[in-house]
């Protein structure tokens, strides 16, 4: 799940105090979850942004859209009819969202509702917790489950680093060392022998070599094409 954190309210406004007609467009995927871009969050910005133009003197359409998702174009696609009559998008997906919306509807600015944090998963409610950042290399059969990448403050591929100290890392008391989880489920794994082959190093220059990644599935692009 992509974790976003929403937007100071202020910031906001900033960005489109000057826009007359503004549709608030939320996602109805991650950021729902994370309570940060839902219809719930949707509705909650419009009436913040209503009461702010209401008390500056201003007469600003602020409108209500929720869709499945903003990072496909067969959802995107459901705002087409509608997109003209607004001269701006604030948008409450993740930056993929933002950017795909932005792409496609590019006559009409698009504005960020919240900030996209992490990868991370809902340990409870109110509580989010990073465990991926996309490396494109994973290590996780290697690893017990666990991401050194994501759960090590120094990414460290062949640990636990010197800091390490009863179990917790050395930036905090607190945040537990990725490399003893590793080395307890490895051990309740029974393939602790795992831990003793070293891992090359990462070349992390090939991860942003030629610009933005992309993965392509041939068969199903001929799918597509047959149908």
């Amino acid at each position: 799940m992509i974790v976003a954190d929403r937007k100071p309210v202020e910031e906001i406004i900033e960005e489109v105090k000057d826009h007359d007609k503004i549709l608030i467009l939320g996602c109805n995927e991650c950021v729902t979850v994370c309570e940060a871009g839902g219809k719930k969050e949707v509705a909650v910005l419009a009436s913040v942004l209503r009461m702010h133009f209401l008390n500056q003197g201003q007469t600003v359409r602020i409108d209500e859209r929720t869709l499945q998702r903003q990072c496909d174009h067969e959802y995107l696609e459901e705002v087409r009819d509608i997109i003209d009559q607004y001269n701006a998008v604030v948008s409450l997906a993740c930056g993929v969202g933002v950017q795909f919306m932005a792409e496609k509807y590019h006559a009409t600015p698009v504005y960020p509702g919240v900030n996209t944090v992490f990868m991370g998963v809902t340990e409870e409610r109110g509580l989010w917790t990073e465990r991926c950042q996309g490396c494109g290399e994973c290590i996780l059969a290697r690893t017990g489950g666990i991401c050194p990448i994501s759960r090590c403050a120094k990414r460290v591929l062949n640990g636990p680093c010197g800091g390490s100290t009863k179990g917790s890392c050395e930036i905090h008391k607190d945040v537990v060392c990725a490399w003893q989880l590793i080395v307890e489920r490895l051990k309740a794994l029974d393939r602790f022998d795992d831990y003793e082959k070293l891992s090359a190093l990462k070349d992390w220059s090939t991860d942003r070599a030629g610009g933005p990644r992309k993965v392509v599935r041939e068969d199903l692009q001929d799918e597509s094409k047959d149908t």
